[in-house]
């Protein structure tokens, strides 16, 4: 059985800020069981996802010695490097950033299917934001509010989790309304709101990973309006 690791916010020390993620990440690489379990990062939910490989191999590479490497958005269009890559790794972290394009990558290019292969695999699959999203069922996306006075969507993941997913609770505020919107439509499930923590899922068990005394985490249900 999988594991997923969905990281609700925290800083990983992109663009100056401080490096907030290291109990999550110590967790993640514990997971493997291995003392240098070897790291895949996808990034192309951003346009140029080179410089946050860089910082996030100097996490896992130079701070906790991973083996680390990148799938690229080329080698997404071959199969047979995607396959290799994946089935390598031990860890499959995904980063921040446009969900809606991530997901849309994935399913034209059969990415999908190896990722669920690699759920089944027992790998790790875990990521922030938009990398959290993506293994559950929904998500709270700011995909397209980039566009003036546009309003969160519901973006759907690859359904590993049942549970519509929402990052950056506490530190984005339109956050919470965006939420309770989307909960009128996907009432069958819950909804788990987090930010500066992680959801872990092991063998369909889940706990809460906090980065600090900043954690939230939140379970909610959409009940008689």
């Amino acid at each position: 059985m999988g594991k997923i690791v969905a990281i609700g916010g925290g800083d990983v020390g992109r663009h100056g800020t401080e490096y907030e993620t290291g109990a999550i990440d110590r967790e993640i690489i514990r997971l493997t069981g291995k003392k240098e379990p070897n790291f895949l990062f996808i990034g192309i939910a951003k346009k140029d996802p080179h410089g946050y490989f860089e910082t996030m191999r100097g996490i896992y590479g130079g701070m906790y010695g991973c083996d680390t490497d990148i799938l690229t958005a080329d080698e997404h269009e071959d199969a047979g490097i995607a396959a290799a890559k994946i089935a390598r790794a031990d860890i499959i972290y995904v980063g921040g950033g446009n969900t809606l394009r991530l997901m849309n990558k994935w399913r034209s290019c059969g990415t999908d299917a190896l990722l669920r292969r690699a759920f089944d695999d027992g790998k790790v699959l875990c990521g922030e934001s938009a990398g959290g999203i993506c293994w559950c069922e929904y998500g709270n996306s700011d995909s397209r509010t980039y566009r003036s006075g546009a309003k969160s969507i519901r973006v759907r993941g690859l359904g590993l989790v049942p549970v519509l997913f929402c990052p950056h609770i506490a530190t984005q505020e339109r956050r919470a309304a965006d939420l309770r919107r989307m909960m009128k439509r996907t009432y069958k499930i819950p909804a788990v709101a987090v930010d500066h923590a992680a959801l872990e899922i092991v063998d369909g068990m889940y706990r809460i990973i906090p980065t600090d005394g900043r954690a939230v985490a939140l379970r909610c249900r959409w009940r008689g309006g």
